[in-house]
């Protein structure tokens, strides 16, 4: 119960199934402390394995899966410490719980390949508050934030399969786009993935893996290049990547390389980029609307970048509040100092102030390159990597990347940039890291678009013959662990000294000699040997040999190993005699 226990620590309280796993273990529990009979324990064990497999279904990840595997193997020494000779030790009922192990993994590997995939259960509804931690959220309020503290929490790797990460100034992942602005905060509306018979560009193949931590959102971080392999994820109008099927769950996806530009980056503006609460922010209008009397927006641009250039700005992740009324006024005119949030805010509504169509993008900027020992090296994103950035409109060319908080970090010199951690235990996570990565690929890549793949493969056009093959395979694969057990227990299933004898009386009972019913060892020996007197040395010193081992004191039998010289002694021996 104590690994169970340890196994809801880290469940996303959010979802259906995480309260099913924290009731059935409570009621587990209960049941184990009231157990007295054998049929009652026995029910406990039963509870306790349901109980592993929904938390193995919660945590799919490399550490949630060691420990599911350990506790069903000390789950299954219980229940065989119930059903066979309390005398074994503990080394007895290891070895057979994992031999009963193995002899389920045909049965496991035929569902995890032929059963169809099954979506998670619904989240709970629950509201994630308004903490001023680093990470990303539907709604960007930086004014309401005094102080941005780090949170080096993961939030996804990537892989690049077969070539190089992007330089580390293009290393922006966007995840939300936020376009509904109320004068203070900013909203990412309702996303609207391209519907399922938008064709998409053709790829090469898969050259990005990623493997995004649960975070809340049905949005995931990727490059905005790339077409996603899978049918789940659609890439929307506007550029982000919506899981249509997952919520609070880990998510593993490939991307593959495609020419040209994404179409969202040519998808044309709407009324809302636009928008803005007219007199919300008077002097950061007056100043917008001087840029909208000259030239094109490119020239806007222009201005734009040359006045943010020009102004004492400091990057702070310490900036205060900002006032209900006017905020960016304040911010732009007065405090000057603030954090990405805050900057990309201002500049985005000075563009739509000056006539320019434009955005605020949010998701992660940067990552911290690792090369593990085992695996492939991958780019690790954390939580504290959490980034805002702006796009603008610009006809002919389309959606353009602005960072305004480029322009002031890097002229002024206000803050260096946040290093990774170092030291011993941060590497031994990263190598940790790399192995995770690794399994969930293969645990969690396995999705129902890789298995109709498979079934295709196997069955071609005949697909509805996939339920029969489905149900062969499953009654082949019970065959194969009976008869694994079967094989176990008759090779290793009684104690070695035993196998021994029984080895080295076959070859006489190949001959026509067994014992008769009633017969001693040595009654049997001594009409083997009127027989063939040429075995008396070699069958007395293996029979002696045996009863030592059985009757003598502790210390004065012979050793497992003399018992088989000898009997290998006999077989030889026997083999040179005529039948």
């Amino acid at each position: 119960m104590v690994l169970l226990a340890v196994g809801l620590v880290r469940l996303p309280l959010s979802l259906l199934l995480t309260l099913l796993a924290i009731l059935l273990t409570g009621l587990t529990a209960l049941k184990l402390r009231e157990a007295r009979t054998l049929s009652e324990r026995r029910l406990v064990g039963l509870l306790q394995l349901l109980s592993v497999g929904v938390l193995a279904a919660l945590q799919p990840d490399l550490a949630g899966s060691l420990l599911q595997g350990g506790t069903a193997v000390v789950i299954l020494m219980g229940l065989l410490a119930l059903e066979v000779d309390r005398g074994n030790s503990w080394r007895q009922l290891l070895r057979r719980s994992l031999v009963v192990l193995v002899a389920a993994l045909p049965l496991t590997l035929a569902l995890f390949l032929l059963l169809p995939r099954l979506g998670p259960l619904t989240p709970v509804p629950h509201d994630l508050g308004q903490a001023a931690l680093t990470g990303l959220n539907d709604r960007l309020d930086p004014g309401a934030i005094s102080t941005l503290v780090d949170n080096p929490t993961p939030a996804a790797r990537v892989q690049f399969l077969g070539g190089a990460p992007p330089a580390p100034p293009q290393r922006y992942w966007r995840v939300l786009v936020h376009e509904g602005f109320d004068g203070r905060s900013w909203l990412a509306l309702d996303q609207q993935p391209s519907g399922p018979g938008t064709p998409l560009p053709p790829t090469s193949g898969p050259r990005q893996l990623w493997l995004a931590e649960p975070s809340g959102l049905n949005v995931v971080p990727w490059g905005g290049t790339g077409r996603p392999l899978g049918t789940e994820l659609r890439p929307s109008p506007r550029g982000e990547l919506v899981d249509r099927a997952r919520d609070q769950q880990r998510r593993i996806y490939a991307l593959g390389e495609v020419q040209g530009q994404a179409s969202w980056q040519q998808h044309p503006p709407t009324l809302i980029d636009l928008q803005l609460p007219r007199g919300a922010n008077p002097r950061l209008e007056a100043l917008a609307a001087r840029w909208a009397a000259t030239g094109s927006a490119a020239q806007r641009l222009d201005l734009a970048e040359h006045w943010f250039r020009s102004q004492p700005f400091r990057y702070t992740r310490h900036p205060g509040p900002l006032p209900e009324r006017e905020p960016l006024d304040q911010l732009l005119f007065h405090s000057q100092e603030g954090f990405c949030g805050h900057y990309a805010s201002a500049f985005t509504v000075l563009m739509r102030a000056a006539g320019v169509p434009a955005r605020v993008v949010s998701g992660y900027q940067g990552g911290q390159w690792v090369q593990p020992l085992g695996g492939q090296p991958y780019l690790n994103l954390r939580q504290s990597d959490a980034h805002a950035w702006s796009e603008v409109w610009l006809e002919g060319e389309g959606w353009r990347l602005v960072d305004p908080s480029r322009w002031v970090t890097l002229d002024s010199g206000a803050i260096n940039p946040s290093l990774a951690p170092q030291g011993p235990l941060v590497w031994l996570q990263q190598q940790w890291w790399g192995l995770d990565l690794a399994w969930t690929s293969l645990w969690l890549g396995f999705d129902q678009q890789s298995q109709q793949a498979l079934q295709q493969r196997l069955f071609g056009p005949h697909g509805q013959a996939g339920g029969f093959v489905l149900l062969g395979l499953v009654a082949m694969a019970l065959a194969l662990g009976l008869a694994w057990l079967r094989w176990w227990q008759a090779n290793t299933g009684t104690d070695p000294w035993r196998r021994e004898l029984d080895r080295g009386l076959a070859p006489l009972a190949r001959r026509g000699l067994t014992p008769l019913a009633g017969e001693s060892l040595t009654a049997f020996a001594s009409r083997v040997i009127g027989c063939w007197p040429e075995l008396a040395d070699a069958l007395s010193a293996f029979v002696v040999a045996y009863q030592q081992q059985r009757f003598a004191a502790p210390g004065a039998a012979p050793s497992l190993d003399q018992l088989r010289r000898l009997r290998r002694r006999l077989v030889t021996t026997l083999r040179r005699l005529p039948r």
